[in-house]
């Protein structure tokens, strides 16, 4: 699955890195909790998160993750925006909980992988 299908699959809204859509998602990773994601995360992810904090990308980066998807009509600030682009990272935001958006993208062949 791409980044673009992700996008179309949630019907979410791209704020940086349009040009990166057609990069490889293999899993999901869903939590506000960022230390959460560093034990359970795979490269090549999209991490879904209503934690809006310049944390989030930094452990995007860590990891190797894909794209960030801010639920539940969450809105990065400038200064995440601008660590993303630097990062070469997508960001999306979408007004779907996490529980949905993570059934949503299950539903269409997403998995999260074993723990």
């Amino acid at each position: 699955m791409t980044a673009r299908d992700v996008q179309k699959i949630i019907g979410a809204r791209v704020l940086t890195g349009e040009e990166f859509l057609d990069r490889e998602i293999t899993s999901a990773c869903a939590s506000d909790m960022m230390s959460d994601v560093l034990a359970f995360s795979k490269d090549h992810s999209v991490l879904i998160t209503g934690l809006c904090n310049p944390q989030v990308i930094r452990t995007a980066e860590m990891l190797d993750i894909v794209c960030v998807i801010f639920v539940r009509r969450k809105h990065p600030d400038e200064t995440i925006l601008t660590m993303a682009k630097e990062r070469e990272l997508i960001v999306m935001e979408t007004g779907h909980r996490m529980f949905s958006t993570c059934g949503m993208l299950y539903s269409a062949g997403l998995g999260g992988g074993a723990v």
